[in-house]
C-alpha cells in the first residue's frame, strides 16, 4: 500500500483519466435510464453503473445507488470463480445473493472487457426489475421464508457468448415474467450500457495505451486511500455502540429484529471496523440481509460520515474492516434464506445505525435517523389494464416516500427515500406514471410537523393517495417505521411514523397492517402517510430564521415554533410570510 504522494502517471493525466472513466459510466447510466421500459427504471431511476477491475477492485461509480454498488466486488468475484474460460465477448447475469448479489429482484449484468487480448475491467450494469416471477406480484416478499418463494435466480449465468444472446436462456427468464417483454427489453438496456463501457475503455486504451490506464488505476486506488486515512484521522479514538431496531413482523420477528452496531475508529492507522457479529440468526422471511448488502450498509454508514468529496472506491473501502457472522439476520445467509427485502427495510436500519453511531462522539459528528423504505407510496402495483385489453402490469411506484434525518449544521433532506439510495431514487412524475398505468394520483404534499425537531430538524414525511381506475389493483408494501419512527439524536426529537391506510367505498378510512397485499378494489383509495427523520441537537439551539423559514416552507406550523423552538412570529403578511419577532423569542427562549 502507497503511503507517499508520488505517482505512476502526471497528476494532471490522472485527474483527466479519472474525469473520462466518470464521463463513462454516466453514458452507460443514460443509456439504460433512455432505452429501458419498466418505470421502476426509466423514471424513478432504481439503477447503478460501475467499473471494476477485472481482478474485482470498484473504479468508478456515477449516480449510483449507493447499495447497488459499494459492495458491487462481492457480486463480480464468482463469475471469475466459476469460470476458467472468460472471453472477450461474454456476457453475465447474477442476482443470486448466494453468488454475490444483493437481492434477486437486482439483476447484475457484467462484461469483461479486453484490450490486445488481456481482461482489464469489468463493465457492469444493474437494474431493479418490476417483476421476477415470484408467487406474488411483487419483488418485496417479507413472508417469503425462502429462495425457492422469490422467483428467477441467475447465479451468475453466461447469457451471451462472442456478443451472441443465447436466447434459450433469456427466453426461460421471459417465460418466468408476468411482463416478458418489458423484462427483456430492460435486460437488453442493460446489454447497451456495458457495451458502451467496453467500447469507451477500447478507445481510452487506444489514445492512452494499456499501461498508463493500468497505473491510473493504481494511482486513484492510491489517492483514495491517503484520502480515506487522512478522513479518519480526524475522528476520535475510541469504540461506539448503536442498537437499531426493525418494525415487528407477525410470523417473520414478532417483536421486530434488532440491530447490534459495533465500530473501533483506529485514527493514527486510519482505519474503522465496522462489527455486526452480535446478532440474531436469520429469520423465516425476506428480511434477511445478503452479503452484499450487509457489507455494502457498513461501508456506507462510514462513509457518509466522512468528507463528500472522499472518492468512493477500493482504495477508501480497504480502510474500512467489516466483520459479519454467516447464518446471521445482519450477516451471510446460510442457503435456502429468504433475503428478497435485503435491500430495503433491516438494510435501511443497519445504515441507519452507521449513520447515527457517528454521534455517539458527540458533536459535529454523526446524523440522527432517517425514515426506511417501502411504504404505500413506494408499493408495487399490478393489476390487468383496462385500457389495453387486460394486459398485465407490474411496476413499483415511488409516489412519495420518508425524509432524511439532519446532521450538524444541514436539516434532513425531503425526497430522501431511505438510506440504500442516499437520496438517488426519483421521486415519480405524476402525469409520467399516470400515462403509463391505470391509476390516478389524487394527492402528494408535505405532512408538516411529521419530522423530529432540533438545532437542526429532520425533514417531514410526505402524504397523498392514490386509486386504480376501472379495475382492482393489488398493493404491495412494507412500510417499516410504523412502530419504531426515527428517532433523533444528542437531543433532537424523534420522527412520526410512518402510516398505512384505505379509503373504501363507502368513504370510511380505515387502517391496514404495515406489511401487507391488499387488494384496492375500483372506488377505493390507498392512502399513505411517510415518516420524516429525526432531529439533531437541542430545538432551543436553533436559528429563529431557520424556524422561521420552516414554517414559510409549510414544514411546521407557527404553533410548533412557538410551544417546541420557542419562537415568537409576526405575521402573517399579505404574502403569508411570517417573520421573527426577536424581543418576544428572547422572553419566550429566557423562560424556557
Amino acid at each position: 500500500m502507497s503511503t507517499t504522494q508520488q505517482t505512476r502517471l502526471d497528476p494532471f493525466l490522472v485527474s483527466v483519466l479519472k474525469s473520462r472513466f466518470e464521463s463513462i459510466v454516466r453514458e452507460m447510466t443514460l443509456v439504460v435510464t433512455k432505452a429501458s421500459r419498466s418505470a421502476v427504471i426509466k423514471n424513478a431511476k432504481d439503477l447503478s453503473c460501475a467499473l471494476l477491475t477485472y481482478d474485482h477492485r470498484l473504479v468508478t461509480t456515477e449516480d449510483a445507488l449507493p447499495i447497488h454498488v459499494t459492495s458491487m466486488d462481492v457480486a463480480t468475484r464468482p463469475i471469475t470463480e466459476f469460470f476458467d474460460d472468460v472471453k472477450q465477448g461474454d456476457i453475465f447475469l447474477n442476482n443470486s445473493p448466494f453468488t454475490g448479489g444483493t437481492h434477486h429482484a437486482d439483476l447484475i449484468m457484467a462484461l469483461p472487457v479486453f484490450f490486445d487480448g488481456e481482461p482489464l475491467f469489468w463493465a457492469v450494469a444493474l437494474s431493479h426489475h418490476a417483476d421476477t416471477g415470484a408467487p406474488e406480484p411483487s419483488t418485496y416478499l417479507p413472508y417469503a421464508k425462502s429462495i425457492f418463494e422469490e422467483g428467477m435466480h441467475w447465479p451468475c449465468v453466461r447469457v451471451a457468448e462472442n456478443y451472441e444472446e443465447k436466447k434459450d436462456i433469456l427466453r426461460m427468464g421471459a417465460l418466468r415474467n408476468r411482463v416478458p417483454d418489458l423484462w427483456l427489453g430492460d435486460v437488453r438496456a442493460q446489454k447497451g450500457a456495458v457495451l458502451t463501457a467496453e467500447k469507451r475503455i477500447v478507445e481510452l486504451c487506444e489514445k492512452y495505451g494499456k499501461d498508463s490506464i493500468k497505473d491510473f488505476v493504481e494511482d486513484w486506488f492510491d489517492y483514495a486511500d491517503r484520502r480515506a486515512k487522512a478522513e479518519i484521522s480526524k475522528l476520535p479514538k475510541g469504540t461506539y455502540d448503536y442498537q437499531i431496531a426493525h418494525d415487528p413482523v407477525p410470523g417473520v420477528a414478532d417483536e421486530g429484529i434488532p440491530i447490534n452496531l459495533k465500530i473501533e475508529v483506529d485514527p493514527e492507522a486510519g482505519e474503522i471496523t465496522v462489527d455486526v457479529r452480535d446478532n440474531i440468526d436469520c429469520v423465516p422471511g425476506g428480511l434477511n440481509l445478503s452479503e452484499n448488502t450487509c457489507l455494502g450498509a457498513c461501508r456506507i454508514g462510514v462513509f457518509n460520515n466522512l468528507d463528500a468529496s472522499l472518492p468512493h472506491c477500493y482504495g477508501s473501502a480497504r480502510r474500512i474492516k467489516v466483520l459479519m457472522r454467516e447464518g446471521s439476520a445482519i450477516g451471510k445467509p446460510v442457503y435456502p434464506a429468504g433475503t428478497s427485502v435485503a435491500t430495503t427495510n433491516v438494510n435501511d436500519r443497519l445504515t441507519t445505525a452507521g449513520n447515527a453511531i457517528f454521534s455517539k462522539m458527540g458533536k459535529p459528528f454523526g446524523q440522527a435517523e432517517g425514515g426506511p423504505h417501502l411504504p404505500v407510496g413506494m408499493a408495487v402495483i399490478s393489476g390487468q389494464d383496462p385500457f389495453k385489453d387486460g394486459q398485465t402490469y407490474v411496476n413499483q411506484i415511488f409516489v412519495g416516500y420518508a425524509g432524511g434525518g439532519a446532521n450538524h449544521g444541514h436539516d434532513g433532506w425531503l425526497t430522501y427515500c431511505g438510506p440504500a439510495n442516499g437520496g438517488l431514487i426519483t421521486l415519480d412524475s405524476v402525469e409520467v406514471d399516470e400515462s403509463m398505468y391505470p391509476f390516478i394520483i389524487e394527492s402528494r404534499e408535505v405532512e408538516a410537523d411529521s419530522q423530529g425537531y432540533g438545532e437542526f430538524e429532520g425533514a417531514p414525511g410526505v402524504r397523498g393517495a392514490y386509486y386504480p381506475l376501472n379495475h382492482d389493483m393489488t398493493v404491495m408494501y412494507a412500510a417499516d417505521a410504523s412502530t419504531f419512527a426515527p428517532r433523533g439524536v444528542l437531543g433532537g426529537l424523534d420522527a412520526n411514523p410512518t402510516k398505512s391506510r384505505k379509503k373504501t367505498r363507502k368513504g370510511e378510512v380505515v387502517d391496514l397492517p404495515a406489511f401487507n397485499q391488499e387488494l384496492c378494489a375500483d372506488g377505493e383509495k390507498m392512502i399513505f402517510n411517510s415518516c420524516g427523520g429525526g432531529g439533531y441537537g437541542n430545538p432551543l439551539d436553533r436559528e429563529p430564521t431557520r424556524v422561521a423559514k420552516s414554517v414559510n416552507l409549510g414544514f411546521i406550523c407557527a404553533d410548533t415554533a412557538r410551544e417546541v423552538y420557542k419562537v415568537a412570529l409576526s405575521g402573517p403578511d399579505s404574502s403569508g410570510r411570517f417573520d421573527v419577532d426577536a424581543d418576544a423569542t428572547a422572553t419566550l427562549r429566557k423562560t424556557a
